[in-house]
């Protein structure tokens, strides 16, 4: 299975309409497939400017390392250091990207990134996004 364009439009509408339930503040979501390219993207009005790059690097950092963002700013702060500029500050290690799995044979599809409110709703948002397509969010936890 591979990450379409539906149904990346759909992560990103199902992720919109779960802030939208529980008003928070506006959402800025990136798509990915497994190859680290943007697929689908939205920046709601009111979004922050910076929300882009936030959002694509939350979900960057989670295909580079395959585990969730929220895992990786558990890491040592020294080696975060290191791989953000290796990556030349494409990865944003903070809790809002998860990895996006096929449902029948657990490969990773790809990763969503949400920035606008804090980690935990960007993550939550997230999930509901990617089960909103009838895909598998893996956050590690």
């Amino acid at each position: 299975m591979k990450l379409t364009l539906e149904r990346a439009s759909a992560i990103v509408e199902g992720a919109l309409a779960w802030g939208r339930a529980n008003r928070c503040e506006p959402l800025t979501v990136a798509v990915l497939d497994a190859g680290g390219h943007l697929v689908a993207f939205k920046r709601e009005d009111e979004s922050g400017i910076l929300r882009p790059e936030i959002a694509a690097g939350k979900a960057y950092g989670a295909l580079g390392f395959g585990v969730s963002s929220r895992a990786i700013a558990e890491k040592n702060p020294e080696f975060l250091a290191a791989v953000s500029a290796a990556s030349q500050g494409r990865m944003v290690p903070v809790p809002g990207g998860v990895l996006i799995r096929d449902p029948e044979t657990g490969d990773i599809l790809g990763a969503v990134g949400i920035s606008g409110d804090t980690s935990s709703n960007d993550e939550a948002a997230a999930v509901a996004g990617i089960d909103a397509a009838d895909l598998d969010a893996d956050t590690g936890g």
